[in-house]
């Protein structure tokens, strides 16, 4: 493979550098041709193993998976590594726990121990899985089940296969192991233990990844299918200069932490032409959680995400919450989330602290989204305070105050949402130059934006059916242009201001149907209209 480039590009303003796609040698050799047998059975483990350290040896090259089945442990990866899947070939990971030592990780924003993952790399560059294969990661022997995610017979089907059921009854383990592993990994997380001996007795609870790369350079996914992961699917942490083009990510609908694809603390990715189907969040942010997150201090940026299908998920494209390290210059563009729990997703907490700034998303097609279609939710883990948005007190600013600004979306189109637009920013910091324009929901809830500072909504259209048309409370420096609100009943009709923090909401070219109630605490003159 020769070492190609992204062009460089420029969006919205941003300058985009280029993505280097690694450069590996033009040699190659087939598993076989190390004992691997793809009957199903024989564990192929060392032959793959060998095969790899093989073309190490050399300097680098293709390792080729031809059809069969092949059961493997993990695959660790070398410098100059490229793993090509013929059609045909599916790679199954051990469901033998003992075939994936702990190791010093990265995982939900902390470094930990975890088991090494299926697919595993780390400190090393120029490495790629390419092909036409599927690699399936065996998560269903990892995984706890919540009964909530099941039908009442699939949940008496689960509990009648086997593993253990926890004392409330409503979350089921595939070993005892697994549901006394929590409370152990959590123990030792507050006293500080990273000795990777104690955190033995917990391997069955410490699921791997499908695919963990840590501190690696040029790195190419193309073409195979990636499903069935024991936690997240794919995660590249602390990495530069990623292309992820035409794969297919899958997990089940209710997979526990089933998330797609979690680009963390990385530089240089582009994601595009591929489609996901999973159990948490789909293409998601991420820069790691809280002190640890801000001490290390690396940002995930310089990422385009385009082409991209969700058919499931939590979240379509997702920022946070892990964003602590900063998540900026950001283009997301013609991208289509069909059925996910929310569409276009940020979210955060309080204690997170970093910046999330920079991003452009746009030409985004959605329908039966079950909850938000565009949500900025600061809320995040239900630390709400009083009342459904959070308390109306503010805090101190201190470096535990994350900061979410200059994020741009435009050319946006949802048949069906449960609420169009939420934006749910912080009193101390709130929301900061967000502009939204060329916008067509239809949602059952309209529009509710509180503790957002210069709002810029323009030909943004919305036909809701319950509540008030449009709510705007504690926002300042808003401006409404061409805003098209519909709401099923009259009295509905209405976009309401309060809030003793509200300044300066400019309206012009509004629905003509459209009435303002302004609550008494809001200062006077604070509607400006064109």
């Amino acid at each position: 493979m020769k070492q190609e480039t992204h062009e460089s590009k420029q969006y919205l303003g941003m300058d985009m550098p280029e993505v280097q796609l690694p450069s590996i040698p033009d040699r190659s050799v087939n598993i076989q041709d190390f004992g691997a047998v793809g009957d199903g059975f024989h564990n192929n483990t060392k032959a793959i193993e060998d095969a790899i350290s093989h073309l190490s040896s050399l300097g680098g090259g293709r390792v080729i998976i031809p059809a069969g089945v092949w059961l493997t442990g993990p695959i660790v990866f070398q410098n100059a590594i490229e793993l090509y899947t013929e059609q045909g070939a599916l790679v199954l990971f051990s469901k033998n726990f003992d075939d994936y030592p702990l190791i010093m990780s990265h995982y939900e924003g902390r470094r930990t121990v975890r088991c090494r993952s299926p697919l595993d790399a780390e400190g090393v560059e120029h490495i790629a899985i390419t092909g036409h294969g599927i690699f399936d990661g065996g998560g269903d022997a990892w995984r706890h089940v919540k009964k909530d995610k099941l039908t009442e017979r699939a949940w008496q089907n689960l509990v009648a296969s086997g593993g253990v059921v926890d004392e409330r009854g409503r979350i089921w383990y595939p070993t005892e192991a697994s549901l006394n592993g929590q409370k152990l990994v959590e123990q030792l997380h507050r006293e500080g233990i990273t000795d990777i001996e104690a955190y033995k007795p917990a391997r069955d609870f410490l699921r791997p990844c499908l695919l963990s790369f840590r501190y690696c350079k040029r790195i190419l996914l193309e073409g195979p299918t990636f499903q069935n992961s024991p936690s997240w699917c794919l995660h590249p942490w602390a990495c530069e200069h990623i292309t992820i083009r035409n794969v297919n990510v899958r997990n089940p609908w209710y997979a526990q932490n089933g998330d797609g694809l979690d680009l963390d603390s990385c530089q240089y990715a582009v994601v595009e032409n591929s489609t996901f189907d999973v159990g948490d969040d789909a293409i998601c942010l991420k820069s790691g959680k809280n002190k640890e997150g801000r001490d290390f201090g690396r940002p995930s940026e310089f990422i385009s995400v385009r082409n991209c299908v969700v058919y499931h998920g939590h979240g379509g494209i997702v920022v946070g919450s892990e964003m602590s390290g900063g998540v900026r210059n950001v283009h997301v563009e013609n991208c289509t989330f069909l059925g996910t729990d929310i569409g276009i997703r940020f979210k955060s907490c309080r204690g997170r602290g970093g910046v999330v700034e920079n991003i452009a998303i746009k030409k985004i097609r959605m329908s039966e989204i079950a909850g938000d279609a565009i949500s900025f939710n600061l809320y995040y883990e239900g630390r709400s305070g009083s009342g459904e948005y959070g308390e109306e007190k503010a805090e101190a600013v201190t470096e535990e105050t994350p900061i979410f600004r200059n994020i741009y979306i435009d050319d946006v189109i949802c048949k069906g949402a449960k609420k169009a637009l939420l934006i749910n920013g912080l009193p101390e910091m709130p929301i900061e130059n967000l502009t939204l324009q060329h916008v067509s929901i239809e949602s059952e809830e309209g529009i509710v934006c509180r503790n957002a500072n210069t709002l810029d909504l323009s030909d943004v259209y919305v036909s809701s059916k319950t509540g008030p048309a449009a709510v705007f409370h504690q926002c300042e420096a808003a401006n409404l242009r061409q805003m098209k609100l519909f709401a099923e009943q009259v009295e509905n009709q209405v976009i309401h201001v309060s809030g003793d923090r509200t300044s300066r909401i400019e309206c012009s070219e509004l629905s003509p149907d459209i009435k303002l109630i302004v609550s008494k605490e809001v200062q006077e003159d604070v509607i400006v209209k064109a």
